[in-house]
């Protein structure tokens, strides 16, 4: 008797791990033993990358790379489990660089673009002109661009790949959604100093409309391009600060000083109440976008 309950706690009716320990595995692995491991394995890596404290690309770039190869890594066995492809979680090929990438690029830009007028245009912001000219200009902007890349990619595929299709089986998607923004932003919360409440609602907020994106265009590839889009225009083009660092290697010679519910003080445009209308516009764009078209359900092998 004390067996086939611990069966039944444990597997599925078909004899399979149910889904709620496997995402608890994933968790486990991801957010524990893979960093643990890797972090030794790369430490000579950082250090001849000169990938220090800073917010450079450098840095940026390496740091997402790990996730990625962190996400990468700890799904494989659960692929191999399922018999799925590795990028089946969210990345298909097929959709490579295909427009849901472009659209989320483009909703990203705009987004950052408009808090920035904002700031600008009720006196938060001035610019004084360009920080950089001529090649170091064009190689520091292609730097940061490769380095967002890797955080669109990264972040997505770390917490809304495997993670939330696996929650999402266990326990509902708007459950999982809602789990998933809370550890997306402790992890923010707990590791960027300068962190406060505002950036909190922010981050949760984002958070569950890029798994909400997931739902209703059925990849991350929209999610992927706005996050790398959107974090491009901040540190590269508006040049603002992230966790009281400031962006090495911006574009613009910009001030910032208007008030923090402006500015967002030390942790830049996150923070800003500007956000807050955007952050419904982003929402109401994607429901109205993708309205009529059936909400993805992922595969439950």
């Amino acid at each position: 008797m004390p067996g086939n309950i611990v069966k039944r706690l444990f597997l599925n009716t078909d004899g399979r791990l149910r889904h709620f320990w496997r995402t608890v595995a994933f968790f486990v692995l991801s957010a524990v033993a893979a960093p643990f491991l890797l972090k030794c394995a790369l430490l000579p890596v950082q250090e001849a990358l000169h990938a220090g404290d800073g917010l450079s690309a450098e840095t940026v770039a390496f740091g997402e790379s790990v996730n990625l190869l962190i996400a990468l890594i700890c799904t494989i066995p659960f692929a191999l489990y399922e018999h799925r492809g590795l990028l089946s979680y969210g990345f298909p090929v097929r959709s490579m660089l295909g427009p849901r990438l472009w659209e989320g690029f483009i909703v990203g830009a705009v987004m950052a673009a408009l808090i920035a007028i904002g700031m600008i245009a009720l006196g938060g912001m001035q610019i004084k002109g360009f920080a950089l000219n001529g090649a170091a200009l064009l190689h520091a902007g292609l730097a940061w661009l490769g380095a967002n890349v890797l955080v669109g990619l990264g972040e997505e595929y770390y917490f809304r790949g495997y993670f939330l299709q696996s929650l999402w089986r266990s326990i509902g998607f708007w459950p999982a959604a809602l789990v998933i923004a809370a550890i997306f932003a402790a992890a923010h919360y707990f590791l960027k100093p300068g962190e406060n409440i505002w950036d909190v609602i922010t981050l949760v907020t984002l958070s569950l409309w890029l798994c909400y994106t997931v739902l209703r265009t059925g990849n991350l590839w929209f999610a992927a391009g706005f996050h790398a889009a959107y974090d491009f225009m901040q540190f590269f083009v508006i040049g603002t600060p992230n966790g009281e660092r400031i962006p090495q290697g911006r574009m613009l010679n910009v001030t910032f000083n208007g008030p923090a519910w402006l500015t967002g003080g030390v942790l830049g445009t996150e923070a800003s109440f500007l956000m807050y209308p955007l952050i419904l516009a982003i929402w109401v764009y994607v429901w109205w976008r993708f309205r009529g078209r059936p909400d993805f359900v992922p595969a439950a092998p």
